[in-house]
């Protein structure tokens, strides 16, 4: 398989990943966790595990996701709480609520919510 390397800050290291990689969702993208109960809104995508060494042995041997595959950083909620989340592609499902995330730090990152999903504000894109 084709390669190539990209610095992760999240991870204090170069991470070796596939050249091409294939997410299903997008920023903007509102999604709901596959096992637990909670939903977010994507802000930002790598395309294989870029997170810490110590963050991945948390994990629960049995559910550790592979690691060659997209994951998402959101901004996400439950009944309870909001925080930032960080999940394997393989864990998250569309979000079929129709509703926007009560999440206080949507505005920073976000324009509008319109048909389902947000869009990033104009000074944070390229």
């Amino acid at each position: 398989m084709d390669r190539s390397v990209f610095y992760s800050s999240q991870a204090g290291r170069r991470i070796n990943a596939p050249r091409r990689s294939r997410a299903l969702f997008a920023i903007g993208d509102i999604v709901k966790h596959r096992n637990f109960d909670f939903r977010g809104v994507i802000f930002d995508i790598d395309p294989v595990y870029a997170n810490s060494e110590e963050w991945y042995e948390q994990i629960p041997e049995g559910q550790r996701p592979d690691r060659d595959q997209p994951f998402y950083h959101l901004l996400a909620e439950n009944e309870d709480s909001s925080y930032v989340a960080y999940v394997s592609q393989q864990n998250l499902l569309a979000d079929t609520e129709g509703e926007p995330i009560d999440h206080p730090q949507v505005d920073q990152l976000f324009e509008q919510f319109s048909a389902g999903r947000y869009r990033l504000r104009r000074s944070l894109t390229h």
